[in-house]
């Protein structure tokens, strides 16, 4: 039999699938060998990537270079393995994987070339959540600033929170003049409990975000913009000022989460670029049975603008020594003395207010 040399004739092949398949009653699937595994892997992401034209990836380019590696080297299944985990890296996607039975191949440079902006041991000291911290589902808090602040931290949009939860936290916060929601080092998990999270500190139904679909092959191929609505919670409202704490581990689901709160009423991101991660990932599997994950449908904000490299802080604040070394997060601390001088401007204006009535 030929051999498949190059990745228009694997398409040649691709196309004739569903006819053999009709013919044969039965599906498809190449030989488990490792050209065709490579030539699978290369051709999904080719198909169905979506970012491949915004990033400028060549990736024909990538395939010519791939290519020759397999027909030059006598691979073992690890060195397969670490040859095409190396291939996915090019496309610099936290969202990219190759799960085999034996590893898990993950693009780490998305946030490691960053500073981490965040140290656990001072947000579980006596000044912020202390040893004695509520917990409402995964949201911890407390009141911190002499109780004048609500603070909660969330690490993980794979842990969830009920309205109820939600509902204690807020009833505890009555009092405070502000609240700071801290999301640092939050990998993501569910969309819809970023939703739910965001939809507490909005007073109207909002269109913020948008999704587009792949529609065909080719790298630009998609559809027009689909909204995704956030919906304001019906009766579930914090009105008083918000302050977002994100760094560059804040990401996918996070990463949508501030994106949407740069749009809620009275709220101000603080911290450094968060992680992006704005394409929703899908996944398909290959002749020896591995599956790649990658990103199929981007994102974007209000204004169109892609989400998959990250969110701009309201106000970039970044973690500084002298302030660790006094037990302080330089993060925490500015988003104190926002809601603060939120407060006294509201009260000033309520005082001019009562004078002039």
């Amino acid at each position: 039999m030929k051999r498949i040399c190059d990745y228009r004739a694997f398409r040649n092949i691709l196309l004739l699938v569903p006819l053999l398949s009709s013919c044969l009653d039965e599906p498809y699937t190449p030989a488990d060998t490792y050209r065709n595994n490579f030539e699978s892997l290369w051709s999904i992401i080719d198909r169905q990537y979506c970012f491949l034209d915004e990033k400028k990836i060549n990736w024909d380019s990538v395939y010519t270079v791939y290519n020759a590696r397999l027909d030059r080297d006598t691979v073992s299944e690890l060195a397969f393995f670490d040859a095409m985990a190396e291939m996915l890296a090019v496309l610099q996607d936290g969202h990219v994987n190759l799960l085999s039975s034996f590893d898990r191949s993950r693009y780490w440079k998305w946030f490691t070339d960053y500073p981490s902006n965040f140290n656990s041991s001072l947000i579980y000291s006596e000044r912020y959540l202390g040893s004695g911290y509520r917990l409402a589902g995964a949201l911890r808090y407390q009141r911190i600033a002499g109780d004048s602040v609500g603070y909660v931290y969330f690490g993980s949009f794979g842990d969830s929170f009920s309205d109820s939860n939600m509902r204690y936290v807020l009833k505890y916060f009555e009092h405070c003049d502000g609240m700071i929601v801290d999301v640092r080092n939050n990998g993501g998990g569910s969309a819809d409990l970023s939703e739910r999270l965001a939809s507490y500190f909005f007073d109207r139904d909002t269109v913020n975000l948008y999704m587009k679909h792949k529609t065909g092959p080719g790298h630009s191929d998609f559809s027009k913009p689909v909204a995704m609505p956030l919906k304001a919670h019906p009766s579930i409202r914090w009105k008083k000022p918000v302050i977002v704490l994100a760094n560059r581990s804040s990401y996918s689901a996070t990463n949508m989460f501030v994106s949407r709160m740069k749009d809620a009423p009275g709220a101000l991101v603080i911290g450094d670029l968060s992680g992006g991660g704005g394409g929703l990932p899908s996944s398909n599997e290959l002749p020896n049975g591995w599956l790649v994950r990658f990103s199929s449908s981007p994102m974007y904000n209000a204004a169109m603008q892609s989400i998959e490299y990250g969110i701009e802080p309201d106000l970039r604040v970044m973690l500084d020594a002298a302030d660790v070394a006094k037990g302080e997060d330089s993060l925490i601390e500015e988003g104190v003395r926002s809601i603060k001088e939120q407060a006294a401007r509201l009260r000033d204006a309520s005082s001019v207010k009562h004078t002039t009535n």
